[in-house]
């Protein structure tokens, strides 16, 4: 017979964004952004510097699947075949996966899995972001500081640009003979 609190304790073992979140952030050269509404993005390496993303957490309550993560070809269809794991939307191409509910994999699976996903996406990182993340952490702190400032830079510039191609080619300009 099981008791109240073995019942508990059976729901606090299960996977979660929260220990999903901590084991990631645990594995190399990880780092989290916030995108595309309430989504966690994982990247190997920071994006700055062309680190690629490895997995997504959906924490959208309403939307279809918990976590998105980059399967493998090999691993791909095997897993698609299992209730509760689709192909990702607009990921399948690239081998990616979605999985409906936190209970469709057990906890040393869903490690596995993600740290699978994480080494495939490191394997295929060009030579020059590799040897960026080879780099001691305080170098390659200031180097991915620098990356920001560059692309912060180049993102004022494309805005004003626009602004400028809107003022030079709509209707107005073409009236006032510009």
């Amino acid at each position: 017979m099981r008791s109240a609190w073995m019942e508990g304790a059976v729901i606090l073992s299960r996977m979660d964004v929260e220990r999903v979140r901590a084991y990631l952030l645990g594995l190399p050269h990880a780092v989290e952004t916030m995108q595309w509404g309430d989504n966690l993005v994982f990247w190997v390496g920071d994006k700055a510097i062309g680190g690629k993303m490895f997995c997504l957490l959906n924490l959208d309550a309403g939307a279809s699947g918990v976590i998105s993560y980059s399967a493998g070809a090999e691993r791909f269809a095997e897993l698609v075949e299992q209730e509760g794991i689709v192909p990702a939307p607009y990921m399948a191409r690239i081998h990616w996966v979605a999985v409906e509910r936190w209970d469709v994999l057990r906890n040393a699976e869903w490690e596995s899995e993600l740290r699978a996903a994480h080494a495939i996406t490191l394997a295929k990182l060009p030579k020059g972001v590799r040897e960026a993340l080879a780099l001691p952490e305080r170098a390659r702190a200031k180097l991915i500081a620098e990356r920001r400032k560059v692309l912060a830079k180049r993102a004022e510039e494309k805005i004003a640009g626009k602004a400028v191609g809107k003022k030079l080619t709509g209707k107005k300009a073409r009236k006032r003979g510009v």
